[in-house]
Parts: C-alpha cells; sequence; structure tokens
C-alpha cells in the first residue's frame, strides 16, 4: 500500500500563523498560534483548496473572537474549536459538512453561527445564526445542527419544539439523580435545591428571551407563553430571575432593557425596585429605564425620586 504524500506548512495571519497540512483530499488547517481576534481562513493555500479543520485545530484558544471559513470547507473534525471561550461569531458556508463531535463544546461566548456565503443578512438568516449557535448552547439538540435544513418551516418546527419540552420541564427536575450521582460537592450550594431551581429557571428565562428577540417563525401562541414566562419572574415577582439575567449577565447591553420594557416588564410597582438594584452602576442603563417609565406615566415625575 502506497504511503499518501503529506505536505506540512504555516500561514501568516495578523498577529499569528495558521498550521496545515495538504493531501489529495485538499488542505487540512490543523492548529493555529498567536494573539489573533479575528481570524479568517482562506479558500486557497498553495494553489489547493481549504478544505477541512482539523481535530482540535483552535482548542481552548483564549483570545479569538470571531473565525471566518472558506466556501470550500466539507469537514470540520472533532473538538474543532472548543473550550474557545472568547469566540463570539463564526461564519461557516451552510451546506453539506461532515460534522465532528464537540465542535463547540464549552464556548460559553458563541452567539451567532452565520452563513458565510450569504452577503445580504436579512431579518431571518441574523435569527437562523442566532437559533442555530444555540442548538449548542441552550438546546442540547445535536440532531438540529444541520447547516443544510437551518431555516427551514421543518427545522424552526423542530427548534420550538425542542424549546417548548425544555420549557416546560419541573425547575426540581434532575435534582435529586444530581445528588445521587454525587455531581456536586457535598455542602455546595449546587447541593441546595433552592439554588437548583432557580439556576434552572434563569436556564428558560435565557431561553425564551433568546427566542423572542429572534422571533423568526415563531407562532403568536408560543410567543404569548414564552413572555408570560418572563413577566412571571420579573422585579417584584416572587422570584425574579428575568431581571436578574437583564442586570448581572447584560447589565449595560441596551439591546436588554429596551426588550424588557418592550413586553411590560418595567412598570409602576417595580421601577423604583429596579433603581435600587442598579445602585450607582449602570448609569446610561438607568437613564434609559428612567426617560422609559417618563414617557408611560403621565400623572407622576419618574424623576422625583431617583437621580443618576
Amino acid at each position: 500500500m502506497l504511503n499518501k504524500k503529506i505536505n506540512y506548512g504555516e500561514l501568516d495571519t495578523e498577529h499569528g500563523v495558521l498550521q496545515y497540512e495538504i493531501s489529495e483530499s485538499g488542505v487540512k488547517i490543523t492548529g493555529h498560534r498567536g494573539k489573533d481576534v479575528e481570524v479568517t481562513v482562506p479558500g486557497i493555500i498553495d494553489a489547493c483548496p481549504v478544505t477541512s479543520i482539523g481535530k482540535k485545530a483552535f482548542l481552548s484558544n483564549k483570545m479569538i473572537r470571531q473565525i471566518t471559513l472558506p466556501g470550500s470547507v466539507v469537514q470540520i473534525e472533532d473538538w474543532a474549536f472548543a473550550y474557545c471561550n472568547k469566540l463570539a461569531k463564526i461564519l461557516v458556508p451552510y451546506h453539506a459538512m461532515e460534522i465532528g463531535q464537540g465542535i463547540f463544546k464549552d464556548c460559553p461566548a458563541l452567539e451567532q453561527i452565520v452563513d458565510g456565503r450569504r452577503e445580504e443578512r436579512d431579518d431571518k438568516t441574523v435569527d437562523v445564526s442566532y437559533l442555530l449557535a444555540a442548538v449548542m448552547s441552550r438546546l442540547d439538540a445535536f440532531y438540529l445542527f444541520d447547516f443544510e435544513n437551518a431555516g427551514t418551516a421543518e427545522w424552526i418546527a423542530q427548534w420550538d419544539a425542542r424549546m417548548q419540552s425544555l420549557m416546560q420541564r419541573e425547575d426540581a427536575e434532575g435534582f435529586s439523580k444530581m445528588l445521587l450521582c454525587g455531581e456536586e460537592d457535598y455542602g455546595s450550594r449546587e447541593n441546595n435545591l433552592d439554588y437548583y431551581m432557580e439556576q434552572r429557571r434563569r436556564d428558560k428565562v435565557r431561553l425564551a428571551m433568546l427566542r423572542l428577540m429572534h422571533s423568526y417563525g415563531l407562532q403568536q401562541s408560543v410567543q404569548e407563553e414564552l413572555t408570560q414566562y418572563l413577566l412571571s419572574h420579573i422585579k417584584g415577582e416572587p422570584t425574579e430571575e428575568t431581571w436578574k439575567v437583564v442586570l448581572e449577565e447584560h447589565g449595560d447591553d441596551l439591546r436588554y432593557y429596551q426588550f424588557l420594557s418592550k413586553i411590560g416588564g418595567v412598570n409602576a410597582d417595580n421601577f423604583q425596585a429596579m433603581m435600587e438594584d442598579m445602585g450607582a452602576a449602570h448609569t446610561e442603563m438607568k437613564a434609559y429605564l428612567m426617560h422609559y417609565y417618563s414617557q408611560n406615566r403621565l400623572t407622576e415625575d419618574a424623576f422625583a425620586d431617583f437621580e443618576l
């Protein structure tokens, strides 16, 4: 049996190096070194098409926030981008592709997987890019990680069905199993049922907010259910996970405060308590909420008791 000839090389990036190997099947990216924040993988290296991202090629990179893959890529091997804790956006061709396991394992910042073939970014393509990323980060549904069908009516229906199944789970589900399996240290706060249930509600809030903020193809009845769930956990309710997620996880991101006010999560009963929670921080967000409140409060002065 003849050995296949493989050539190895390196390609300079703006602040680093891409490592690769060339074989009869094309170029495989095998590694990256350096301090790049954004990496664009070329479609051609040494006159050969780049067809594969190799196993662990970008594993545990702590710098990269965005990666662009060429349309020639047809394979992404195991753990190619795993543990890239700042990776927020990847542009990849939405076409038939061989996908390995755990390619985005523990990428907590990943928000968008964008169809790199499209130059136009309409509402549908933007929403689908967020929903596709959430397949890994929120839904734990590998069967929906499908570049060819992402955004189709059937895919959206399956995405929403999976979301609803997660939203309908009891908050305490899985707690007893966790204790029996010893998955957490004895005496840790994770072993506290109230804390466990709060984390499950936070997961549901994150999922509901994501879907409502990227609502392509969302049925009206499901939209109403998700909105009601969020409103049942705003500031002033017995549990306040909606407000906690906005304040603690998106403290200075205006989009989330706009969303919260849009669904009716800011009202006369909870406005003062929200201001107190924000304290001296998040001044621009406080200014937005105060302006919103003043515009929707005709008989009283929203600024009477508060100062930035």
